[in-house]
């Protein structure tokens, strides 16, 4: 966990370290254009683009089998990060794919994830808060009530903007996944099994390489492995937005 926290900090960091010092947007404005869309975007792709190799480390870390993972520090993804970019730190196959390999799909992944849940967050939104308006001139809300409009359909809108653009994508962050973790002598668990762990023997040659691979031997179903962890983590986080929203009506109730 220590890890992906660090990911989504040097993401971070590294969105506004950029910005401030080139002209690209981090935010777009009411009146955009396509060139500020585009510029965007851009700032986008050079944010994943920097913390591709953090993000790989910590990929590892992931799915690493616990039965031969050391106990590493929780800095031990930054440092691994860049001894993959300096070529230094623990010995890798030859097999392992070279970071300017791994940039296009790095890349083509996470701008379409945010396009894909910007657009969707936004849409939701735009018609819970008509048909909270739509309620309110209806008849009179309590102040519960307006509470609970106010702030719960952004919860929604990113649940669904995360949901959709994560099923939409899983193909491709199976190939992601695949891509990076190759030639990096990570021990996986057998979750088929369950007491057993398997080496990562795979030979991609690069993107497209692996999806016909994929496509040949395991066919259309072999990019959806693992779909059933997603189902149950949206599954969770949904139990989750229920449950706090009736925490926030009891505890809004007491108070008034």
């Amino acid at each position: 966990m220590g890890s992906t926290f660090i990911v989504q900090g040097v993401t971070l960091g590294a969105e506004g370290i950029i910005s401030e010092f080139t002209p690209l947007p981090r935010e777009i404005s009411h009146k955009w254009n396509p060139k500020q869309i585009g510029e965007h975007l851009l700032l986008k792709s050079l944010t994943y683009m920097v913390a591709m190799p953090f993000y790989s480390a910590s990929l590892i870390e992931t799915v690493q089998s616990e039965i031969i993972r050391d106990n590493t520090g929780i800095l031990e993804c930054i440092r691994e990060g860049i001894g993959r970019v300096i070529g230094l730190g623990v010995p890798h196959s030859k097999r392992l794919l070279p970071l300017l390999s791994l940039i296009f799909p790095t890349v083509l992944h996470g701008v379409l994830h945010y396009i894909i849940s910007s657009v969707i967050q936004k849409f939701v939104l735009l018609i819970l808060k008509r048909k909270t308006y739509s309620s309110h001139l209806a008849e009179t809300t309590s102040p519960v009530q307006s509470m609970l409009d106010a702030y719960f359909p952004e919860l929604i809108a990113n649940f669904a903007a995360s949901l959709c653009s994560d099923v939409i994508l899983y193909p491709l962050e199976t190939v992601l996944h695949r891509l990076h973790i190759q030639g990096t002598r990570t021990i996986i668990d057998n979750t088929d099994l369950g007491y057993e762990v398997l080496p990562i023997n795979t030979q991609y040659e690069g993107m497209r390489d692996c999806i016909n691979t994929i496509r040949q031997e395991e066919g259309v179903l072999g990019f959806y492995k693992g779909f059933g962890a997603v189902i149950i983590q949206y599954t969770l986080h949904a139990a989750v937005l229920q449950i706090t929203k009736i925490i926030y009506s009891t505890l809004l109730q007491n108070s008034v």
